[in-house]
């Protein structure tokens, strides 16, 4: 094994559900690299102390899930460019000069799955996005910067929807507008931001949102389809995936970042989904 053991952990309230220890001791093995993953539980209250206790004590960096994100962006010395426009950080790493570096890999994860693992070209391609929060926030940049037709954030709270579609105008076609607004409106891609599938749910989005030409991408993931996914499948939708590849690609994406090297995630991305018994969730 080469390199020192060094600690790395994902932090979140709660976190017990969290694949990433299985998914980073895999890249760890598969890059000949020697390091601990662990969870941390951690209070909302008590985040800065936790994580400043284990900088301290010789952490080199920590993947940051829910509810977490926004207090990351704050202890983060510097911000990647993707984390400055996501307004969140889902990695930490620890610099040679022991700063903290703050990146958000989740919608280089998502692009790299849709791009790469499904051979879903996002140029020219006009998508909805279902939800107006954080996760959503996350995706909306790397999406952009493939050049798609155009992009519609819808949300329940129209408001919401036209107020993230602002931040990020400058980018390309966006715009943000409520459920009701949607019409008979019809994309290519559809992907679900929200939590709905988490809890049983539905987002609410109109079924002529789905063609025989639309690829459905849920966010979340458990054990075969979730709601979502599901009756997409019923509408007749070219595919319709759960977010295991956003979850395995975005965790490579920080596994860089940490070790400068990218593992191969197909691999990976095999053994996480051949397990017998998976929680659900959504991308750490």
């Amino acid at each position: 094994m080469k390199g020192s053991a060094d600690q790395y952990a994902v932090v979140g309230h709660p976190v017990a559900h969290s694949l990433s220890p299985f998914i980073h001791s895999l890249f760890a093995r598969q890059t000949e690299q020697s390091l601990t993953y662990r969870l941390m539980d951690v209070a909302p209250e008590r985040f800065t102390e936790r994580l400043q206790e284990f900088f301290t004590a010789g952490g080199r960096g920590v993947n940051v899930t829910l509810p977490h994100k926004t207090r990351a962006l704050a202890l983060a010395d510097e911000l990647t460019e993707r984390a400055r426009l996501a307004g969140a950080v889902n990695t930490l790493a620890v610099r040679r000069d022991g700063s903290l570096l703050g990146d958000n890999t989740d919608g280089a994860g998502l692009v790299q799955d849709l791009s790469v693992n499904l051979g879903w070209p996002v140029r020219d391609r006009s998508i909805l996005l279902i939800g107006a929060g954080g996760a959503a926030r996350g995706v909306i940049a790397p999406l952009l910067a493939l050049a798609p037709r155009r992009i519609v954030i819808a949300n329940r709270t129209a408001e919401r929807a036209v107020a993230l579609a602002a931040v990020f105008a400058g980018l390309g076609a966006l715009e943000g507008c409520g459920f009701e607004e949607l019409g008979g409106q019809r994309f290519e891609l559809v992907i679900n931001a929200t939590s709905a599938s988490l809890t049983g749910d539905l987002p609410a989005v109109p079924a002529a949102a789905f063609g025989a030409d639309t690829l459905c991408y849920d966010m979340a993931y458990g054990r075969g389809d979730t709601p979502l996914t599901r009756w997409a499948r019923e509408l007749g939708c070219r595919d319709a995936v759960p977010g295991w590849g956003m979850l395995v690609e975005q965790a490579a994406e920080s596994f860089r970042l940490w070790r400068g090297v990218r593992p191969l995630t197909a691999p990976v991305l095999a053994a996480l989904t051949g397990r017998t018994a998976m929680p659900g969730g959504s991308a750490d």
